[in-house]
């Protein structure tokens, strides 16, 4: 016990002299926490698109007035031509080209149907399939409004849906985002530092002065572990301050929660950086292992893309990435209000996973004494 409390002692002098890197690896996050979740928004608006109306009549301008009103499109070009349309798709000067066809209210009135025509720019496959979304249903909204507008009696029954968002009642994607670009936050920091710690004695030869001691193996790597978990839960803490104070996301469930699954993925990332460490002779090498996972674990884990929408194959190996389940215990526990029960599956997952890690990273540690 008194030679777990020398390295620790040890170990937070270390971590406290240098005061420069405690400020980067405090306030480097917090300014990505601030700024990102401003940018990642999941809805697209000022699509740009260009209308060819062939039919010029009330019920063409009132189609056009309902799109451009609908605050997603922003009118690029009126042309005449459906060939002028798609050259504006095809300079990337609109994303969208919309046709009306001759004869559309006639058509309408004696058919009660009548085809629109678009095209749309694919390039950039979100905006495109978000666009066309947007559009189809604002089409499909105007053919609505036109049925009652002509019913004039007798109308036929329709069926309507009333809808509630719970946990997030206005679809305010940072209160999606902000727990989210947290994990990824703290997953940068602890496992590269991790990493870089146990490299950075080995380049300068100070390890070498611990090898030859009678420490055991784990309690080194304890020694270690200790004072990065103790930053992380500082990050966190100062993250969730952020996201208070920039987007009013305050977790409506326990902390005993919130800090109890904390601990438990920093348990594991720390594992994975020590693991990385055994591996490593040099910061450099330390840093390119490191930044491997981590880009992984960024678009894999759930943060930009459901899992649920990923291939099977692809599901399979998410759940061997930490940050993935701290991410579904995140979400629920700051939007929903999740206790234990609901998130334990997580929970064990992640603690499995710091087991394997640590373990793996112990056994491959290589001390001489």
């Amino acid at each position: 016990m008194k030679t777990l409390v020398f390295l620790l002692e040890k170990e937070f002098r270390q971590l406290l002299r240098s005061k420069q890197l405690i400020g980067i690896l405090l306030i480097a996050p917090l300014i990505q926490l601030i700024l990102l979740p401003m940018a990642a928004d999941y809805s697209v608006k000022n699509i740009s698109i260009a209308v060819v109306d062939n039919d010029h009549s009330t019920t063409s301008r009132k189609l056009i007035e309902k799109i451009v009103s609908s605050g997603y499109f922003r009118l690029k070009g009126y042309e005449d031509s459906y060939t002028a349309g798609l050259k504006m798709v095809e300079q990337d000067k609109a994303d969208l080209a919309l046709q009306i066809p001759v004869h559309f209210e006639r058509d309408l009135v004696r058919e009660n149907q009548k085809q629109v025509f678009v095209a749309i720019n694919a390039i950039e496959g979100t905006k495109a399939n978000l666009g066309g979304a947007y559009l189809g249903s604002i089409v499909t909204d105007f053919n609505e409004d036109i049925r009652l507008q002509w019913q004039v009696e007798n109308p036929a029954p329709t069926v309507s849906v009333a809808s509630s968002n719970w946990y997030n009642p206005l679809l305010n994607f940072k209160l999606y985002m902000v727990p989210a670009i947290l994990v990824t936050l703290v997953t940068g920091l602890v496992a590269m530092q991790s990493a870089f710690n146990i490299v950075q004695e080995k380049e300068s030869g100070t390890i070498d002065q611990i090898n030859v001691t009678p420490i055991k193996k784990y309690v080194f790597i304890i020694g270690k572990m200790i004072p990065l978990m103790v930053l992380g839960i500082v990050l966190f803490t100062m993250g969730l301050l952020v996201g208070w104070l920039f987007y009013g996301v305050a977790p409506l469930g326990s902390w005993w929660v919130l800090y109890g699954s904390l601990v438990v993925y920093l348990f594991s990332m720390l594992g994975l950086g020590f693991m990385i460490a055994t591996y490593c002779g040099t910061q450099q090498q330390a840093m390119s292992l490191s930044f491997f996972f981590i880009n992984i674990f960024n678009m894999m884990s759930g943060v930009f893309t459901a899992v649920d929408s990923m291939p099977g194959w692809a599901q399979a190996i998410v759940t061997t990435f930490p940050p993935s389940h701290f991410i579904k215990i995140m979400r629920p526990v700051v939007l929903k209000g999740s206790g234990f029960h609901d998130i334990l599956p997580e929970i064990l997952w992640m603690l499995g996973l710091g087991l394997v890690l640590n373990t793996w990273a112990v056994l491959n540690y290589r001390k001489t004494s």
